[in-house]
């Protein structure tokens, strides 16, 4: 941008808030676990280091965006973004039908994905500033996150591994006050294009409510990230989360996280409306739940530098609520 800035017309790129941006993440690791012969992700349920011993390309990122003025009360502002991905972490992004044939049909272990295409607008004078997205977006909820800059480290805990990602659609952010936020969302599902024909292809609600203490140190998030009639689909999971983050000092600081996620009536083999033949289904028909916590707690040991505890625990009945798609692009 400072190039651009330079260059012909570099005032006008200025005012106009655009940006062009990115990054390219790679990550190696070392495993105990070997490739066998059904599967070289021997580090699975292990995520995004599926395949042990190994130097992978995760992520190469571009963003396009403009970010809206949200720091006056005088006007009404708008913003997007469009952002590309290329690398091995795709395959946590990929929804059914919007560039999935790449995984879906040949399991490529690089391919592309464009995880947020949204427009924003945003209204001052609406209680104290609310926020309209329309598009597609990285799933609100969760500590950890798709996008390497978001993260606190580039492994992720099984907890992440069974939760929703993008979703499709209209979603409101409200600061009621200085303690209350309120984000109420309309999508067509998880993890499915608009287009797709997919059970989970229906309308869907988002209710998410947030309270940040006075002294700023403590923040609680709650709600229901996503709910409909939960019929089992690709990825139609029904998420009950909540968060609570603590600065305990400006050297230590907690963030816990904990899930509830089901899909109804599952089956146990493939079905027209879930046909991957190569997917892992549950045991017994039925409801599949799940449920876990995670935590990270942050040590800063330099200006620049933190040591991290992280701690996961999952509890499943099920071998597929992200069976669907999960199997394919980490199991298989």
């Amino acid at each position: 941008m400072e190039s651009i800035y330079a260059g012909p017309n570099g005032g006008a790129w200025k005012r106009s808030r655009i940006q062009i941006y990115g990054w390219e993440t790679f990550s190696w690791n070392v495993s105990t676990s070997t490739n066998s012969s059904r599967t070289p992700n021997a580090n699975f349920p292990l995520i995004y280091d599926l395949r042990p011993n190994r130097f992978e390309q995760n992520q190469f990122v571009l963003y396009i965006e403009r970010v809206p003025d949200e720091f006056q009360t005088e006007h009404i502002d708008w913003s997007f973004r469009v952002s590309g991905v290329y690398g091995l972490d795709y395959r946590f992004m990929i929804s059914r039908g919007f560039l999935s044939d790449q995984l879906l049909k040949h399991n490529t272990y690089y391919g592309f994905d464009m995880p947020m295409i949204y427009l924003d607008l945003y209204i001052p004078d609406f209680f104290q500033g609310m926020n309209i997205r329309i598009g597609r977006i990285i799933s609100e909820p969760d500590i950890e996150a798709q996008l390497a800059p978001n993260n606190l480290m580039a492994s992720h805990s099984l907890v992440y591994g069974f939760d929703n990602y993008p979703q499709t659609g209209i979603f409101t952010t409200t600061k009621i006050n200085q303690q209350w936020t309120l984000q109420l969302g309309l999508s067509n599902g998880t993890d499915v294009a608009l287009w797709q024909n997919d059970p989970g292809n229906q309308l869907t609600g988002t209710v998410m409510i947030q309270w940040i203490s006075p002294s700023q140190t403590d923040s609680i998030y709650v709600g229901d990230n996503a709910f409909n009639n939960g019929e089992f689909g690709y990825n139609n999971l029904q998420q009950i989360v909540g968060t609570w983050t603590h600065k305990f000092s400006d050297k230590i600081y907690t963030a816990t996280e904990g899930l509830y996620m089901y899909m109804n009536d599952a089956k146990t083999h493939p079905t027209n409306a879930v046909p991957f033949q190569s997917g892992s289904f549950p045991v017994k028909p039925g409801s599949a739940p799940e449920w876990g916590i995670v935590n990270y707690t942050m040590f800063r040991i330099a200006p620049s530098a933190f040591s991290l505890c992280a701690m996961s625990s999952t509890m499943t009945s099920w071998v597929a609520a992200r069976a669907t798609r999960r199997n394919i692009r980490s199991i298989r």
